[in-house]
């Protein structure tokens, strides 16, 4: 591909601003898929991960490319969500420019700031999309007020504050410059029905790659894919000179103590990307993101170069993790029962390949072997990874998140957040004073057409749990969205203590006898029928105290009349948390048991919980 006519760009945008709506629509409008492929009519086409589809959001970075004219586009999707930064981090180093997109309703929220501040620190060349012009609560105007302000904040240089901006309806395939109010306060893009302006656009405005494609080798391991038959596949961009099938190059990475090691090797099988597949080729040049096998033990960052002369690319910055929470073997009584995998060894050896491609996860061995500590991005990427695992048949028991401390000029520091939350006006009073409690700084407040939004610092370690109780508070009416702003030296905490546990005195089937009692003082986690065992924590105590119960009592038969009783037991449904939810409950003395089917809440010491 000739080096002028090739444009490398990421899109990046808060979670559900329409990134992976609009690269549906560039793959489609180019006549990517052939007319009976599938893709043709789908949506989220890159999506294609169980989870992402479930969820609605993109967990993993994506890699794709179109072909517009006479130039080739490689597109970027990355995540919109705070936790899998680690994946926009890594992408961004791959692109020249950068799509932003920001909804039309929402405006600029936590990501957004988090995205852009990258991506202008990369000295990437931005394009605004104020997209969903087509919402009735649309405030364009105002959003791209709020987005020529965040440039000002954060630029660099008075380049950076010249940039095109579009408008799209995403979810049509429209994106202009022109916009037209209708009556129902919504806008329609008045100067195109496709993306033609888009693309026309990104060539403008966004330069070819730079580099010298005469030079010795120089690639960087940005991604790792894995191929039944070919076995690893690395995924990186080309910054200096060509790479061919078959040719020998050397590996270089460094150890824990920042020495560069090399290992020499060679390319077995080489590709670049063209829609959704991989194409073999015999050389790609300076600028292409390729993939390649017949590296041995890759790590992402590494670089690859030619052995006459093999420079290392500066290392990628990576933000630290700030979650951390215990993983070890599950030794509950029903341990076994479901699972696949459930030994130490088991567990580690998933770990070790999940932090080949995850890089915003940190696995620490404990001394005693039987447990490690997993530090993540937040609860959300964690619980990502535990769900991951629970599919692929893993059992083990998970302790209470807490946040990663860091040490700096003998000071302990402690993560911070930047919280935007979005509430219709009547909650106000309660956003104010909960979180006064958990001792946030208010930074600004303003009316929406909807409601009110507020924006906090806050201290990691007491927003964690406040995303349930918020919602429920709320009645689910309100957005809160967050992003890793810096670590500050560590001030006392809010002391979080959930009501106490209803905990099962014996081991075997709940029954609706015992339920019924039970759930007159608490929140149970439990339906008759479900097995228990003793020491598992099976409701939430309205009052702060444990309690303990039998909730496999029978009711004792004296007559047939008794007997029948039990028809007219009315019984509460039981409350059935998600992961995340669940993650939030687990008390100091407590730990979450996951198995391929189950989630279960229990005592960490078993015997000493039922000797109440």
């Amino acid at each position: 591909m000739n080096q002028a006519n090739l444009r490398n760009i990421a899109i990046i945008a808060h979670v559900d601003h329409g990134k992976t709506t609009l690269v549906d629509a560039m793959l489609k409008q180019t006549a990517t898929f052939a007319a009976h492929e599938q893709e043709n009519f789908q949506s989220t086409i890159l999506d294609s991960n169980e989870l992402e589809r479930e969820r609605g959001v993109t967990i993993l970075a994506k890699n794709t490319a179109v072909r517009w004219q006479n130039y080739k586009i490689n597109i970027l999707d990355t995540p919109g969500h705070a936790d899998f930064s680690g994946e926009v981090e890594r992408v961004l180093s791959m692109a020249d420019g950068c799509i932003l997109l920001v909804d039309a309703a929402e405006g600029v929220l936590s990501q957004t700031k988090f995205v852009l501040k990258l991506a202008l620190e990369l000295k990437l060349k931005p394009i605004v999309i104020i997209n969903k012009v087509d919402r009735k609560d649309q405030r364009a105007g105002e959003v791209e007020a709020e987005i020529a302000d965040l440039f000002l904040d954060l630029a660099d240089n008075e380049d950076q504050l010249n940039f095109p901006v579009l408008y799209a309806r995403g979810i049509e395939g429209a994106v202009g410059r022109k916009i037209e109010e209708l009556p129902d306060h919504s806008l329609t893009v008045a100067d195109s029905t496709s993306l033609e302006p888009l693309f026309r656009t990104i060539i403008d405005t966004v330069p070819a790659p730079q580099g010298d494609p005469t030079g010795p080798l120089q690639a960087q391991v940005n991604s790792l894919d894995w191929d039944d038959h070919l076995g690893k596949i690395v995924i990186g961009r080309i910054f200096r000179g060509q790479i061919r099938q078959s040719q020998p190059v050397v590996i270089l990475h460094q150890d824990g103590e920042g020495n560069i090691l090399s290992k020499k090797a060679q390319i077995t099988q080489l590709f670049i990307h063209e829609g959704l597949k991989r194409m073999p080729v015999k050389e790609a040049s300076v600028g292409e993101i390729i993939a390649l096998a017949g590296v041995a033990d890759p790590k992402i960052g590494d670089t690859i170069a030619a052995p006459e002369q093999p420079e290392e690319l500066p290392r990628m910055s990576i933000s630290e993790p700030t979650v951390k929470m215990q993983m070890s073997v599950n030794t509950s009584p029903f341990s076994g029962r479901e699972a696949e995998f459930s030994t130490s060894r088991q567990l580690r050896d998933r770990l070790k390949k999940e932090l080949e491609t995850n890089v915003g996860l940190k696995v620490i061995p404990s001394e005693s072997g039987d447990s490690v500590t997993l530090i993540g991005r937040g609860e959300l990427h964690l619980s990502i990874l535990i769900e991951t695992m629970r599919r692929e048949g893993f059992e083990f028991s998970l302790s209470r998140p807490e946040v990663a401390l860091k040490e700096i000029n003998e000071i302990t520091h402690e993560p911070w957040e930047l919280v935007t939350i979005d509430v219709p006006a009547q909650y106000n009073g309660y956003i104010s004073s909960s979180m006064a409690q958990r001792k946030a700084e208010l930074k600004d407040m303003r009316v929406t057409k909807n409601g009110v939004r507020f924006t906090y610092e806050i201290a990691t370690a007491n927003l964690i749990g406040y995303r349930h109780e918020l919602i429920s508070n709320t009645s689910g009416e309100s957005v809160l969205n967050s992003s890793f702003l810096e670590f500050r030296s560590q001030t006392e905490s809010l002391a979080q203590n959930r009501a106490g546990a209803i905990i099962a005195h014996e081991t075997g089937t709940a029954t609706a006898y015992a339920i019924e009692k039970a759930q007159q003082r608490t929140t149970l986690l439990i339906a008759p029928g479900d097995e228990v065992y003793a020491g598992q924590v099976v409701g939430i105590n309205s009052r702060p105290e444990d309690m303990v119960m039998n909730v496999t009592k029978g009711k004792k038969l004296t007559n047939m009349r008794a007997s029948s009783a039990d028809v007219t037991v009315v019984l509460a449904p039981p409350w059935r948390p998600s992961l995340e939810q669940l993650l939030t409950l687990i008390g100091k003395d407590e730990m979450l048991e996951v198995t391929p089917k189950h989630l279960r809440l229990r005592k960490r010491d078993l015997k000493k919980a039922v000797k109440r």
